[in-house]
């Protein structure tokens, strides 16, 4: 029975049932014609969850890495100059993807705990009178601190620089549980998965490509083959795919779809701000504090806890697990063995959450840490109780 207690891990996340009897389908005909009535409105629909009527949706059997990488060698030269800060592992993982695709690389270190340098953004581009740099890298959501970036304040740093670079963003961590505006931001190419907000399991990277991305496509150097948008969307015109599809994804992607449309985006997005603050209160009622360096940093999906010196974060995990059977964060990169981190993303509720925040309380008490037993669960039950979902919308 063990195996229905729920996962506490930025991703994958909790499948429900429906989604999972969805991806119970028998093999099917992908070249049938009819697969077109299926495959379409797919891609119709995840365009409204990027926030976009002017971008095309493109998907690849991968994971976000795929999309990367995808999104890279689609619209760059070998030697290319790109913009990329780093303030987290996955901001790390796409420069060291960007430099083994031979392009140059201009990196923005940023302490961890805070988010996409808008500023600096703004100072280097503005001094880049010749537009060498033909990319802006951001990440979002930052899974490994907690940190949601300011991607709008981006977009304004290369506006008022009158720059022409094409600005790309992971929002594997965001999409479909944070609101994202892919035309509002004048996002060129927007990546995410699907084992995030969107409950399925990994298999398939999701990409919001704009009109610009795609005739950047047309001089773009670096080599691709099972990641052309070309083949890719030439096959999709007519509902087929270039070479075999993850079909179980795409009819998990159709149910998932419906789910997020039935509770509507607005109340998705309140849901994870009301999941996120009721961690966020327990954080403070163990006497804690986040990664997360300032409030309008804080991601509505993950939350990176600092664990007390001469603790050990990982010491801490294991042990949840293993007494437990429930999963958490481990820290990543610089935080390894300093800080654990709490998944409250996709499919949960307020009571699935406070089980969760008991099991790493009572872990914590096992632990020996300085937190009262009980003091994160109450303080978050307060918050739940007397918070409305409904009123919490603009909050998101």
């Amino acid at each position: 029975m063990t195996d229905q207690n729920p996962v506490f891990i930025p991703g994958p996340t909790n499948m429900p049932d429906r989604l999972r009897r969805a991806l119970q389908v028998q093999t099917q005909d992908h070249r049938a014609p009819d697969f077109v009535d299926t495959f379409a409105p797919v891609l119709t629909d995840t365009l409204k969850v990027f926030g976009s009527t002017a971008g095309k949706v493109i998907t690849f059997p991968a994971s976000g890495t795929g999309g990367w990488e995808a999104a890279i060698c689609n619209t760059l030269s070998p030697g290319d100059k790109v913009l990329v800060g780093r303030y987290g592992v996955f901001s790390h993982r796409w420069i060291d993807m960007c430099q083994r695709h031979g392009l140059d690389v201009q990196i923005v270190d940023v302490p961890w705990g805070q988010g996409a340098p808008a500023d600096r953004f703004a100072e280097i581009l503005a001094a880049d009178t010749a537009h060498e740099i033909r990319a802006v890298l951001t990440t979002h959501n930052e899974t490994a601190t907690g940190v949601r970036s300011d991607i709008a304040a981006v977009r304004a740093a290369m506006d008022g620089a009158d720059h022409p670079a094409l600005l790309f963003v992971d929002c594997v961590s965001s999409l479909a549980s944070m609101p994202f505006e892919f035309d509002a931001w004048g996002v060129d190419i927007a990546v995410g998965g699907s084992q995030k907000g969107f409950m399925l399991p990994t298999g398939m990277a999701i990409l919001c490509v704009s009109p610009k991305a795609l005739e950047a496509m047309e001089t773009a150097k670096l080599p691709r083959t099972f990641f052309d948008f070309r083949d890719m969307m030439k096959a999709n015109a007519t509902g087929g795919f270039p070479y075999t599809p993850p079909l179980q994804l795409i009819y998990g992607m159709r149910e998932s779809l419906t789910m997020l449309f039935e509770e509507g985006l607005e109340n998705v997005y309140a849901r994870h701000f009301r999941l996120a603050e009721g961690v966020r209160r327990a954080v403070d009622a163990w006497g804690l504090h986040l990664v997360a360096k300032t409030p309008d940093l804080y991601s509505h999906t993950v939350s990176a806890v600092c664990v007390p010196e001469g603790f050990d974060s990982n010491a801490l995990t294991d042990h949840a697990y293993r007494a437990y059977k429930v999963s958490f964060g481990v820290g990543l990169g610089e935080l390894n063995g300093k800080a654990f981190r709490i998944g409250h993303l996709g499919s949960l509720t307020d009571v699935m959450v406070l089980s969760g925040l008991a099991t790493i309380e009572m872990a914590m008490a096992d632990l020996n840490y300085p937190i009262t037993l009980g003091s994160g669960v109450a303080a978050a039950q307060e918050y739940y109780r007397h918070s409305s979902a409904v009123a919490l919308k603009s909050a998101a």
